[in-house]
């Protein structure tokens, strides 16, 4: 979103794949009376306190000609998040939290998944009841200043979908989870699509590693 390691964190709309499997098939579900804040907590949870994440970026055209690759290394250790982007020939590139990394539609924020540790989050009433990729969801809001993201999150398993940013009542960005893998006995995405409403191309993170 403007500045989010989805690399840890799907949708029909965009064609994306089908999701092969869902946190929750082989565990607990959510509890239906969840609040948005238990909802929340489950997501982060996606996100360790303490974790490492590797893998890949690709902007591709509709055609899926590779316009730009990267690879990256997400380190949260507590409330701190260390973030290395290397270029195709291996040379670092620098990502601010404000900016986008390139010739990609890729955020500090779809790397580090920020906004689910936003305080002021509430449902959002009038979509509740939508689903993301055939997956019904619990649709939530979460706000930081001018800043809205609204998260759909499978009512069954708590893991978070789909994620749109809006500015001025404008749909801006969009990130879908197209497949989702245990890493190490957790839950986490393992592919997610980002990009603007009507774009030409989509810039695809690929989770390769969760330590």
């Amino acid at each position: 979103m403007n500045s989010v390691v989805a690399a840890l964190a799907i949708a029909a709309a965009v064609g994306a794949e089908s999701l092969p499997a869902r946190p929750g098939d082989d565990g607990p579900f959510l509890d239906p009376d969840a609040s948005a804040a238990e909802i929340i907590e489950a997501c982060r949870t996606m996100v360790p306190p303490k974790v490492e994440i590797k893998g890949h970026i690709n902007r591709r055209s509709r055609r899926g000609t590779t316009i730009a690759a990267y690879r990256f290394d997400l380190k949260r250790d507590g409330g701190i998040v260390e973030l290395t982007v290397e270029d195709s020939d291996g040379k670092p590139v620098e990502l601010e939290k404000g900016g986008r990394l390139l010739d990609t539609d890729i955020t500090w924020s779809d790397l580090s998944l920020d906004y689910l540790w936003w305080k002021d989050v509430s449902f959002d009433r009038e979509r509740e009841s939508e689903s993301a990729q055939g997956v019904l969801c619990r649709v939530l809001l979460l706000r930081n200043g001018v800043r809205e993201v609204r998260v759909w999150v499978d009512r069954r398993s708590g893991a978070m979908l789909q994620a749109e940013e809006s500015a001025e009542g404008r749909v801006v960005r969009r990130l879908f989870c197209t497949s989702l893998k245990k890493f190490g006995g957790r839950w986490a995405p393992k592919n997610i699509e980002v990009g603007p409403p009507g774009a030409k191309y989509r810039t695809k993170i690929v989770v390769e590693e969760v330590i």
